[in-house]
């Protein structure tokens, strides 16, 4: 069943209109305080927004049209599981998943059956007598999809459902939420890009309460034309002005930072661009080195970090990835100056 929200919180500034196809995951991505939990909460019915409409299928959730209509969360038909698991502590894992269907007046077997069923979905069947202080996080975890899915939602929402477990549990988690989730109608909240490649058939950036960018999740990812999906990403973005330069197209930012890359598409120019490219063709060097065409940028590192076997040097607007023994060789640290190139043929222009 699809979803259809136009929500606006002015004491929150939030103002966006999201669109979930049926049996589709949607990723709301975004720098904390963007707005994506604000978002959920309302879709939830959890907060009422000054204006806009909630819509589940032909059926209206909430509406500020004058009409008053409000449904409240728990005949929404909408489950929301949030970062912590927030079981009850006094209640068994068999009772907490059967919890949702007995408030929905289901007899106790049959609440009972569906409570079975869904922890065996889950791999939680053996946790059924235990109470919650004695499950890990993970186990936990487990628990909570399998209560929040017992009652049978329309729509599930997932508030950075993998940001409290360690790094052991997190991908089978993730593997669990990427079968249940099959052809069920969700958005899910997330920093992770994990979580958006494995989950999310569709993302939504947002920044400041808007949605800055929208799309199916490889074209998104792969294509950023914002900053944040960028990062996330693991790429470089500069957006700016486009200008033909022979047989590359450059893009200047405001700031003046100008880098020179191929367009697969026409792009006028005066028109906004973004250059996309990836930390692995940066070349980062002491002094200006000569040698074919390519963008130099003349930058002070800002931060080292590890990043797999290489380190990811930093500076204002662009990321470099070198190796630690050319690191070492370049004998480098915060706060020096370096001359960051990169070759055109390595740079993806594109409509900003």
């Amino acid at each position: 069943m699809s979803l259809d929200a136009v929500l606006r919180v002015q004491a929150r500034d939030l103002d966006v209109r999201l669109r979930v196809e049926p049996g589709r995951t949607l990723a709301l991505l975004g720098a904390n305080g963007a707005g994506k939990s604000t978002a959920l909460a309302c879709i939830a019915g959890l907060l009422r927004p000054d204006s806009g409409e909630v819509r589940l299928g032909d059926r209206l959730l909430s509406s500020s049209d004058g009409s008053g209509t409000w449904v409240p969360p728990h005949a929404r038909g909408v489950a929301l599981l949030a970062q912590e698991a927030r079981l009850f502590p006094h209640l068994s894992v068999a009772d907490n998943v059967a919890f949702g269907p007995r408030s929905a007046g289901i007899p106790r077997r049959e609440a009972r059956g569906r409570a079975d069923h869904w922890l065996a979905e889950v791999e939680a069947t053996e946790l059924a007598r235990r109470r919650p202080a004695a499950l890990s996080g993970g186990q936990a975890q487990r628990v909570a999809i399998a209560r929040a899915l017992a009652t049978e939602p329309e729509v599930l929402l997932l508030d950075e459902p993998l940001s409290a477990l360690d790094v052991e549990a997190a991908p089978a988690i993730r593997q669990l939420l990427r079968r249940v989730l099959r052809d069920r109608t969700t958005v899910v909240v997330t920093h992770d890009v994990l979580d958006a490649v494995l989950l999310a058939d569709d993302v939504a950036v947002l920044q400041e309460g808007r949605i800055v960018e929208r799309g199916p999740t490889a074209q998104v990812l792969s294509r950023p034309t914002s900053a944040f999906a960028a990062r996330i990403a693991g790429l470089n973005l500069v957006r700016g002005t486009a200008t033909a330069s022979g047989a590359s197209t450059a893009v200047t930012s405001p700031d003046g930072l100008r880098v020179e890359g191929l367009a697969d598409e026409a792009v006028p120019d005066g028109d906004t661009a973004v250059a996309v490219f990836s930390p692995n063709a940066v070349g980062v060097y002491r002094e200006a080195p000569h040698g074919s065409p390519r963008t130099t940028v003349r930058a002070q590192v800002t931060d080292l970090e590890p990043h797999g076997h290489q380190v990811r040097v930093h500076t204002a607007h662009v990321a470099a990835d070198v190796t630690p023994a050319a690191l070492a060789e370049l004998g480098i640290g915060v706060g020096d100056a370096v001359v960051l190139t990169v070759k055109a043929s390595e740079v993806a222009v594109y409509p900003g």
